[in-house]
């Protein structure tokens, strides 16, 4: 018999993404003025950007380092959620205003709406809305997702309005889901499932995982398109922590319970507990608040 609790609180959620970057200025002004967020802090070599007092991305300089192979391991997207249809219209319109050529695509995903961007310096960047819980389908324990076109011509003129194109700061955002690539998804499984405690909601055979804690169609995402095989990372441009916020400290105390029966070499100052996963992304727990 185990003590440890297995799953994750059903009200986790992700908290911000840091991505260390080359060109500082260049970035915060895109997610600032093309993705629409606010800076809620500078400090030297750091910006905070989100919306209201919840921070969204955390960019870090670090003009040394160099950019990653795409066949690596690290992220696949930064998925932004937003509260309404009309604040996605916003971000959307703003980005195709600003940053026209960052745009890679759109998928009606059944459970939500999303549209794809690379940021100036590479990383992937979706802005999604998501439909009622009560319209998405399970089926035999998986979520139905699908990857339908959506056309972003018609997605903006039915719900962009003239107050989202003057004032694109409408409403709340926050990261709804990451997205990472991985050497290989069965690694990937046996981390985020059997040691950090998601449920699985969905797989692509050996090609992509999805997880979730408390039935979201999924908080992190794990995918070998580009990077099978990939192994720990080095020291690169790009992803540098990923956070994920729990309900309150116990949380947190039975996360490194379970972490510590693993044997998954964790740092622990209190209040956050950090650990690297199989390809030497950083993720780091806390409680929310």
């Amino acid at each position: 018999m185990t003590s440890y609790q297995n799953l994750l609180a059903a009200d986790t959620s992700m908290g911000a993404v840091t991505l260390r970057v080359a060109d500082l200025d260049a970035m915060t002004a895109y997610y600032r003025d093309a993705v629409a967020l606010q800076v809620l802090s500078a400090d030297g070599d750091v910006t905070v950007l989100g919306r209201g007092t919840t921070a969204v991305m955390v960019l870090m300089h670090a003009p040394e380092l160099r950019n990653a192979s795409p066949r690596d391991a690290g992220l696949f997207h930064t998925a932004i959620l937003f509260e309404t249809e009309e604040a996605l219209a916003a971000s959307v319109y703003s980005v195709a205003q600003k940053h026209p050529n960052t745009f890679t695509g759109s998928s009606d995903h059944l459970v939500s709406k999303a549209f794809y961007f690379t940021d100036p310096e590479n990383n992937g960047v979706e802005l999604y809305w998501d439909r009622d819980r009560s319209n998405w389908s399970w089926s035999h324990g998986s979520i139905e997702m699908s990857t339908l076109y959506l056309d972003p011509n018609e997605f903006l003129q039915q719900n962009l309005t003239e107050r989202a194109v003057s004032q694109p700061l409408i409403g709340g955002a926050q990261v709804g889901h990451v997205h990472l690539q991985v050497g290989d998804v069965e690694t990937a499984r046996e981390f985020y499932v059997d040691r950090l405690g998601f449920e699985t909601t969905t797989r692509f055979g050996d090609s992509a995982l999805f997880v979730s804690a408390g039935g979201y169609h999924h908080h992190m995402a794990m995918n070998t398109w580009n990077s099978k095989g990939a192994g720990p990372r080095q020291l690169a441009l790009g992803l540098a922590q990923v956070d994920i916020r729990v309900p309150g400290a116990d949380d947190v105390g039975a996360l490194t319970e379970r972490l510590t029966h693993f044997g998954v070499p964790i740092r622990d100052d209190g209040k956050t507990v950090s650990f690297d996963d199989p390809w030497s992304n950083l993720i780091t727990v806390s409680a929310a608040g």
